[in-house]
């Protein structure tokens, strides 16, 4: 079944390939987009597929080599080479189950991360503040754009919340699995005594969605306009730049006052409440799929503990793959590639023994 569907994936590739070259879609720009679009998708797969019927094929010739030939030096030769062309066989198979499984459509979208401070009170706000240094340090690695959307201080530095974008092709498909409760075990600049303290911080990884993504009425939408306020509330500007957007149907609420301008606050505010209300759809799409709340990987929810930063043993621990890592400066630093990678891993692995 696999390399039916994989040959129906090749030929359907060769198509787009011709129809490509033909100057009726050259000239009309938009279907042309979309072909490129889904012909580049398809190459990988495509490619990985060629090298396995020729791995399949060299396989057979060498086992005929065997079967015939007598002299020993070209039995030894035909010999290591079958037993490498066979592992690499098995190896392109198990690369393509997992090319195979069906991709998460929001894989390639930007994302929007929300971190909010919970327990701990003011380490709690510090350690929100690392967090977001991590994701920055991260997308800067991979070349993406970050924006700060909203913020709010406390007196110490670090943020009671703070929202932004994250902007880069396939920005979701590393960081979709960051959604939950992240708990630090440190000692506080503050903690005279030495007396290591437990604070918890939520995150929340939401595709970014785009207006052809959700239909959001005007009318459907409540803006008011206040004046922008630093830590501890004292206000920071006289003229109301500060933007808040309820959604009606969902009361929904988001605020942004971090630009000056009342214009690019409210831009920024409703990139916030499109992403939150594309969440809710997918959220509700998806209680629908009991399966879906079993993964060993967990459910993203943002209310389940996920991961522990422990300092004085510089050890950073995902609960749901049970994966230890003794490089938690590193981590904070930006270098998150080790980790995401075992937990995208594991959830491919799942689907696939789930036959998805």
């Amino acid at each position: 079944m696999m390399l039916n569907k994989l040959e129906e994936i090749k030929i359907k590739y060769e198509e787009i390939g011709r129809e490509l070259s033909t100057p009726e879609i050259i000239n009309d720009q938009k279907i042309f987009q979309k072909l490129m679009k889904k012909h580049s998708s398809m190459e990988e797969v495509v490619n990985k597929y060629i090298n396995y019927k020729n791995l399949s094929q060299s396989i057979s010739e060498l086992k005929e080599i065997l079967n015939e030939e007598n002299d020993s030096d070209m039995v030894e030769l035909a010999t290591e080479e079958l037993a490498q062309a066979e592992k690499d066989l098995i190896k392109t198979e198990e690369d393509l189950k997992v090319l195979l499984i069906p991709k998460d459509p929001n894989d390639d979208k930007s994302v929007i991360v929300e971190i909010r401070g919970g327990a701990g009170g003011d380490e709690a706000a510090l350690f929100a503040g690392d967090l977001f240094r991590m994701y920055s340090r991260f997308g800067e690695t991979k070349g993406w754009k970050i924006d700060i959307l909203d913020s709010h201080e406390n007196d110490l530095g670090g943020y009671k919340e703070i929202i932004f974008s994250i902007e880069g092709y396939g920005a979701y498909s590393k960081l979709k699995y960051e959604s939950g409760v992240h708990r630090v075990q440190r000692i506080p600049s503050t903690e005279s005594g030495g007396r290591i303290h437990t604070s918890t911080v939520t995150v929340a990884v939401l595709p970014e969605a785009e207006e052809v993504d959700i239909d959001l009425d005007p009318n459907d939408v409540r803006v008011d306009l206040f004046c922008s306020s630093g830590p501890g509330g004292q206000s920071v500007n006289t003229t109301k730049s500060a933007v808040r957007l309820t959604h009606v149907p969902t009361g929904i609420v988001v605020s942004c006052q971090d630009e000056k301008s009342q214009i690019k606050n409210k831009d920024k505010a409703m990139k916030v409440l499109r992403a939150r209300l594309y969440e809710k759809a997918m959220e509700e799409e998806n209680a629908k799929m009991a399966s879906e709340r079993k993964s060993q990987v967990g459910t993203g929810d943002r209310s389940e503990r996920i991961r522990t930063y422990n300092y004085p043993q510089n050890r950073i621990t995902d609960h749901r793959i049970g994966l230890t890592l003794h490089k938690l400066e590193a981590m904070l630093e930006g270098d998150l590639d080790e980790m995401l990678n075992a937990i995208t891993t594991t959830k491919q692995a799942e689907k696939l023994n789930s036959d998805i």
